[in-house]
């Protein structure tokens, strides 16, 4: 791929970010998905982000594997397998600009549903605080008990983060703010989103080697970009335990707008 020096540059910052993101402020890497979009062809940007994003995944996981709430992963895999598949689908005929409207468009919606519900409705900030305070006690740093509205959100939910992930690895803000609805607080929402990325973004492999957004050529980039995740996921580690949960909130949900904004006005 022919890239500039300044377009690496932008690149590996990007990188570092992903490594950020998955250890302090998840969805902060739709900021990185912007930038590998605007280096590169916005279709094969996403071949190339997606084993970078693995490598932020496994690091994640190291961290945080023993905060993760199984029940709450096992309710949203059926549902985002069945966005991924239709995400899949979509590829074969959308061009950039139709991908890049929907997942802005997406975006955008759920993180305007997310506000309304905290500021007006059952998650506002007190009621979610103390929600999340009692599911802690309950779960160990696990996720809400299934009931048939909880259980209906989450299908919801993983079909939109399958198929977001799919068609442009912008799968992150859509599970924050399910995560963030449902409770979690900060260990138990990087647990379980940790683990949910890691395996999904695996999954995916396969689907992106095929419709050729994975080649030898964009490994080859990925091999130079890798090594700046690191970096990222350690000040990520050191910075996650000096931001408040109310923070830790407002910076998700900013994260989930800039991104959404960045693809619709693209």
């Amino acid at each position: 791929m022919d890239i500039s020096w300044w377009g690496f540059a932008a690149l590996a910052a990007a990188a570092a970010l992903v490594g950020f993101s998955k250890t302090a402020v998840s969805g902060a890497n739709t900021v990185s998905l912007a930038v590998f979009a605007a280096v590169l062809p916005a279709r094969e940007s996403t071949g190339v982000l997606l084993p970078i994003l693995i490598v932020g995944d496994v690091v994640a996981v190291l961290t945080y594997r023993r905060h993760a709430h199984w029940p709450t992963l096992w309710r949203l895999f059926p549902a985002v397998a069945a966005g991924v598949v239709a995400g899949t689908v979509f590829l074969l005929w959308a061009d950039d600009a139709a991908v890049r409207t929907s997942i802005g468009a997406i975006l955008l919606l759920m993180a305007g549903v997310t506000i309304w519900r905290r500021r007006y409705g059952a998650d506002s900030a007190d009621s979610s605080e103390s929600a999340a305070e009692k599911t802690e006690a309950a779960a160990g740093e696990g996720g809400p008990r299934a009931s048939s509205a909880g259980r209906v959100k989450a299908r919801s939910y993983g079909v939109l983060g399958g198929f977001t992930t799919m068609v442009a690895n912008a799968g992150g803000p859509v599970m924050s703010l399910y995560l963030l609805s449902a409770g979690f607080r900060k260990l138990g929402f990087l647990g379980t989103s940790a683990w949910f990325f890691l395996i999904v973004n695996t999954s995916k492999l396969p689907f992106s080697v095929g419709l050729g957004l994975i080649d030898g050529r964009s490994l080859l980039l990925d091999a130079a970009l890798v090594l700046f995740v690191f970096p990222g996921a350690l000040i990520g580690k050191a910075c996650v335990d000096r931001i408040d949960q109310r923070l830790f909130e407002r910076l998700v949900i900013g994260a989930t707008v800039l991104g959404g904004l960045q693809l619709l006005l693209r």
